[in-house]
This record gives structure tokens, sequence and C-alpha cells, in this order.
């Protein structure tokens, strides 16, 4: 059974930083792409960061160059460092794990709060 456990959200005020982890189980964590979305009240689910299974990195315009996703196949867990935040990055932060393998393969994990305070 895939699981996937986010954690390290929380209140912030403005400026401050978050550290966010997925740890991943039940599945070749290093074979799958790893990323982040973020849903706000009332709003769509937005992609934030990727992170292919060689590491290659991706991300929204809105958190380039103040987020930084990584990743410890060793650990089988993802990060989403987060710096300079702003109260627009106020969401529910999602963990996304996907590969295909003849057919796609996708799961999320149930998701963590992040609150920034202007």
């Amino acid at each position: 059974q895939v699981q996937l456990v986010e954690s390290g959200g929380g209140l912030v005020q403005a400026g401050g930083s978050l550290r966010l982890s997925c740890a991943a189980s039940g599945l070749i964590f290093s074979r799958y792409a790893m990323g982040w979305y973020r849903q706000a009240p009332g709003k769509q689910r937005e992609l934030v960061a990727t992170i292919t299974s060689g590491g290659d990195t991706d991300y929204a315009d809105s958190v380039k160059g103040r987020f930084t996703i990584s990743r410890d196949n060793a650990k089988n867990t993802v990060y989403l460092q987060m710096n300079s935040l702003k109260p627009e990055d106020t969401a529910v932060y999602y963990c996304n794990a996907n590969v295909v393998i003849v057919i796609p393969y996708e799961y999320w994990g149930q998701g963590t709060q992040v609150t920034v305070s202007s």
C-alpha cells in the first residue's frame, strides 16, 4: 500500500520560512517523479515544484527563487524548503508521486496546512 505522509506545515509570519517533508512508503521511491502542489480556499490545486527521478527540478513562477525542492532517496523523502513566505502562499500543500511503467501511476498525500500571516 502506497502512503505519502506530509509534515512541517504550520503558521508563520510573512518573510519567514518553513520546510515541508513528504515521507513515502510502499513504492520504489527512486523511480518516481515527486511534486508539491497547493490549494488555497476557493482556488484550484496548482503545481508548486517538481523533481524528477534524476533530480531535475521545476518551479511555478510565483515561487522561483524562494522555494527549493529536494529529495533524499535513501530516506524515501522529498522536501520543500520555503523561504520569504508571503500571505498568498497560504494553502494546503500536497505531495505527489508519479511514474509511468507501461501505465501511469500517481499517488497523493493527505496535505498539510501552511498559513502565512501578514
